[in-house]
């Protein structure tokens, strides 16, 4: 198949079996979103967190969206993670992928999905029929894209990506009707939320042995369902070796959390302390 006219970073390497590095954007405003996502050519993504990040879904996921596509044609990817989680089977999310996707969003994130009925309704929302429900009407989407509204209408469904995050029991438990789910690219490792919801402490930096072994089942399902895996880390380092391991889609880094660590990291060794040892973070 070969690659549609509206491809993106993201897409591009996930054709290609590819590692993609990116980073998480917990802030708001269109210079922040502009600044993370040019900070490095190895960023091939960005999630605009309006889940717990400070970004509301209207309008800042699309000022936010805008402000990347700006940059032009190899700008990373923007993947927004909408707020609503968990029961989303009766359709309830779906204004807020209409919004997310309307804004010019290259994908969707969903957090804590735990079954195959919310991963179908996900992908309902996200799709334009035949494929999908998604209505079609946002006189600003294209722009985001740099086509037409006839040529985005007709590509949508083939360059906009569907992802759903496993990190509920019940998402592990359903895992493998999740991934059946046709329409869905893959699903995304929320470490953090995990460990939590089985009963371990939170990764710092590195999740509880058991965890691991629920992770790496995960990553080796997806792959065997033709699903991309991917994973949230809080480091350079951390990405690295899940890149190393196959996974698909891997954070690098939180723009908050990079900026609060530079400064203090600067302001210790203005100050003669030396280097400043980071403690428990996301």
């Amino acid at each position: 198949m070969s690659a549609p006219a509206l491809a993106h970073p993201l897409l591009t390497a996930f054709r290609a079996s590819k590692p993609a590095f990116g980073a998480w954007l917990t802030l708001p405003g269109f210079l922040a979103a502009r600044t993370a996502a040019s900070a490095s050519p190895h960023l091939s993504w960005v999630v605009i967190d309006c889940e717990h990040g400070a970004i509301a879904v209207q309008p800042g996921a699309a000022e936010s969206a805008h402000a990347i596509a700006g940059l032009g044609k190899d700008a990373p990817s923007t993947i927004v993670r909408i707020p609503a989680t968990g029961a989303c089977a009766d359709g309830s999310a779906g204004w807020q992928i209409k919004y997310v996707l309307d804004a010019g969003a290259r994908g969707v994130l969903v957090p804590m999905v735990s079954t195959r009925a919310q991963a179908q309704s996900v992908v309902v929302a996200s799709r334009f029929p035949p494929r999908g429900g998604r209505g079609f009407g946002s006189p600003f989407t294209h722009l985001a894209w740099g086509t037409t509204p006839g040529e985005y209408l007709a590509q949508a469904n083939d360059a906009v990506l569907v992802l759903v995050q496993i990190e509920t029991p019940g998402g592990v438990e359903n895992l493998e009707d999740i991934l059946s789910v046709d329409g869905l690219d893959g699903v995304f490792i929320g470490p953090y939320d995990l460990s939590l919801s089985l009963g371990f402490p939170a990764p710092s930096p590195d999740a509880h042995p058991e965890v691991e072994t629920v992770m790496q089942r995960i990553l080796a399902s997806a792959h065997a369902k033709g699903k991309k895996c991917a994973i949230y880390c809080s480091s350079g380092t951390q990405a690295a070796q899940r890149a190393k391991e196959g996974f698909d889609m891997i954070n690098v880094g939180t723009d908050s959390t990079a900026m609060a660590e530079s400064l203090a990291r600067n302001a210790a060794i203005a100050a003669g302390e030396g280097e400043v040892q980071r403690g428990f973070g996301y």
